[in-house]
């Protein structure tokens, strides 16, 4: 993270819509298991959703509950709450032009190839040795 980036802290729901489908395009499964936690300038533990432009880093605020009811609400996802494949699609061709969104998206291809195959009983083998 660029330190010298303002900070945005916001609910989604008062996001512009570019940004909303941005960081959509950027956590395809979802939110919640993306979300970190900071202390507020109260001192209050927050849970937010980190996400970075080339101009701000934005720290979407919600609690782990919130980040799944946007998913289930939206239509964008499918049932599983993953997002569809053809909105996946228009976004990326959509926002195809901004260097962070490229990043974004090839950082997500290199999760996914690594992460593709179930867990099986011999992976747990082999951390035992």
């Amino acid at each position: 993270m660029d330190t010298n980036k303002p900070r945005v802290i916001q609910d989604f729901e008062k996001l512009s819509k570019e940004i909303q489908e941005q960081i959509k395009l950027t956590y395809p499964s979802g939110f919640s298991q993306h979300l970190i936690q900071f202390s507020n300038k109260e001192g209050k533990l927050v849970s937010a959703l980190p996400f970075e432009t080339d101009e701000k880093y934005y720290l979407v605020r919600m609690t782990s509950q919130e980040a799944k009811d946007i998913i289930f609400a939206d239509e964008d996802y499918d049932d599983e709450g993953v997002l569809k494949e053809s909105v996946k699609e228009e976004f990326a061709d959509k926002y195809a032009e901004l260097d962070y969104m490229n990043e974004a998206l090839e950082e997500e291809d290199d999760f996914e190839d690594d992460y593709d195959e179930p867990f099986t009983e011999d992976d747990a083998e082999e951390d035992d040795e």
